[in-house]
């Protein structure tokens, strides 16, 4: 019996989590008749330094593992 108690509430808690989500309006778009506050999603965003770090760090990580790779051969030679 507690099986079913213990399903059921599963079940309810996916089924209301369905009800209680609410997405974000669009940009521009009217949220309840009310406009949505502030400009455009993401306007401005400096992607291209995020870029530049991604790629560098990427770069001395994958630098630092050639090295040790190469420093434990040479060891073991």
């Amino acid at each position: 019996m507690k099986k079913i108690y213990k399903v059921v509430a599963l079940i309810a808690v996916f089924v209301l989590a369905g009800y209680l989500a609410q997405a974000q309006p669009h940009a521009g778009q009217t949220s309840g008749g009310e406009a949505v506050v502030g400009g455009r999603i993401g306007a401005g965003a400096p992607i291209g330094s995020g870029t530049i770090l991604l790629v560098a760090l990427a770069s001395a990580y994958g630098g630092r593992k050639i090295y040790k790779v190469n420093r434990t051969v040479s060891i073991m030679e």
